[in-house]
């Protein structure tokens, strides 16, 4: 196992496998550097350097109580990039990742980010306020804070379906894909994911979209139920300034797993453009 210890303590578990130019991927709450894995296997077929970090709290990374904003989250990942030396990084981030993805561009890269991606990520703010009038009500967010700490195991395999769109007519339910979606956060820590949700929901990115200069790609799914597009991708390209937004009719929050064919064959045109 690699591991780097930060400079607060905390341990970071990280993969950083093959040669060429270097991908990083910023996971989901509350899962792992393991919900990467149909990415990870292709683009070291294509010939990258892929890195990928359990968040703190999460996965294999210690169990650290403490410090579990977005900000920590970004600084983290800079200490990690750092410490490998990466230049010329392209990030990648997942919902709650895609948010760590875009402050860490803005305020942590020091140069070393050539683009980043941000899939069914949870920008430029998701929680319902006076000034994001149509934002998510703060309840739905207390819900899940509710469930995480009395019900979280129940709650981890109820969450899937709609994650995945496993509860849409027609669909096509995979247990072992809610079974290993069940298994990443549960290898997490309880406070870290009670946190996490004040971090992923409350935390405001509209100043971090608009002073990213470097090439931004959004992916979002027209059907994600858990981060809804209209409050996301569709506010979030308004703010970039050099962005490109692409949705997919019926895709759900999990699209890297359900449809990651397409997820991928998108990533590596615009990694390679």
């Amino acid at each position: 196992m690699s591991t780097l210890q930060l400079k607060d303590g905390t341990e970071i578990f990280y993969k950083d496998q093959g040669e060429g130019p270097v991908l990083m991927f910023h996971h989901g709450w509350p899962l792992s550097s393991d919900d990467w894995d149909a990415q990870v296997i292709f683009f070291l077929q294509k010939g990258y350097r892929v890195i990928a970090h359990d968040r703190r709290g999460h996965g294999r990374s210690s169990q650290n109580i403490y410090n579990h904003t977005i900000e920590q989250y970004a600084s983290d990942a800079a200490e990690l990039v750092e410490f490998l030396d990466l230049k010329d990084v392209i990030h990648i981030g997942h919902s709650t990742g895609g948010g760590e993805v875009i402050r860490y561009v803005n305020k942590y890269a020091n140069g070393r980010a050539k683009k980043a991606v941000l899939i069914s990520a949870v920008p430029p703010i998701m929680v319902q306020s006076e000034s994001n009038p149509d934002g998510v009500p703060i309840e739905v967010f207390d819900g899940i804070r509710e469930q995480t700490l009395n019900n979280r195991s129940q709650f981890y395999i109820d969450l899937t379906f709609p994650f995945y769109g496993y509860n849409r007519e027609g669909a096509t339910v995979k247990e072992g894909v809610q079974r290993n979606w069940w298994r990443q956060g549960m290898m997490g820590g309880i406070v870290a994911h009670y946190d996490g949700v004040k971090a992923f929901s409350e935390t405001d990115f509209r100043e971090d979209l608009q002073s990213v200069d470097i090439p931004v790609l959004l992916l979002h799914g027209e059907d994600d139920q858990i981060v809804p597009i209209a409050n996301a991708a569709l506010k979030s390209i308004k703010l970039l300034k050099n962005g490109k937004l692409i949705t997919y009719p019926g895709f759900p929050h999990g699209m890297p797993t359900t449809e990651h064919e397409t997820i991928n064959k998108d990533l590596l045109e615009f990694i390679e453009s």
